[in-house]
């Protein structure tokens, strides 16, 4: 069973943490690590995964959660909320790198664990699917930042935005460099 997050070091959206049990021996061509894989390769392994795996489960944590947290503590309240959503048992988590001490099973962070182990790579595809979906979302509720392209990261395009219209209503108010704008678009 592992689990991952998508969208720590983004200025924009929500941090999206995955869970999931992959049965045993199951083997999936191409799963690593979703940062090392095209968008076109993610969305194939997201419908397989979805198919194959025991079980799957997905949280979000929300921009103002973060900021009043900060973005650590919002990345273990997803992958603690996706842990409990699971609609099967599971006797230990693999974690990427992230202590979850909170838990009555055996949690192990493993560094790089999105490349080392299939369910953490799994984890990790779903979070990264489900957030940039979002970010899509976004893109139409709050035109002119370009969050269907950047999907909320620190790009020049978004920084041109932000100088322009400032923050809007999914941004990390606690993240430079959202922090120094005065927000002009709020909801």
């Amino acid at each position: 069973m592992g689990t991952d997050e998508a969208g720590r070091g983004p200025l924009a959206g929500p941090v999206v943490a995955a869970a999931v049990i992959l049965p045993a021996g199951l083997e999936i061509p191409f799963l690593n690590d979703s940062k090392q894989l095209t968008d076109r390769r993610r969305r194939l392994l997201f419908a397989e995964i979805n198919e194959k795996a025991i079980a799957c489960a997905w949280s979000q944590v929300t921009p103002s959660e973060i900021d009043s947290v900060n973005i650590y503590q919002a990345s273990r309240q997803a992958m603690l909320q996706a842990l409990a959503s699971l609609n099967h048992p599971f006797d230990i988590v693999l974690s990427d790198a992230m202590p979850l001490p909170d838990l009555s099973v055996p949690c192990v962070p493993i560094i790089r664990g999105d490349a080392l182990s299939a369910s953490i790579a799994a984890a990790s595809v779903i979070a990264k699917v489900v957030r940039d979906d979002l970010m899509t979302e976004f893109d139409e509720l709050y035109p002119g930042y370009g969050f269907g392209q950047h999907k909320g990261y620190g790009t020049p395009a978004h920084l041109k935005a932000l100088r322009t219209l400032g923050p809007c209503a999914i941004h990390r108010r606690s993240f430079a460099p959202v922090k120094s704008w005065r927000s002009t678009n709020e909801d």
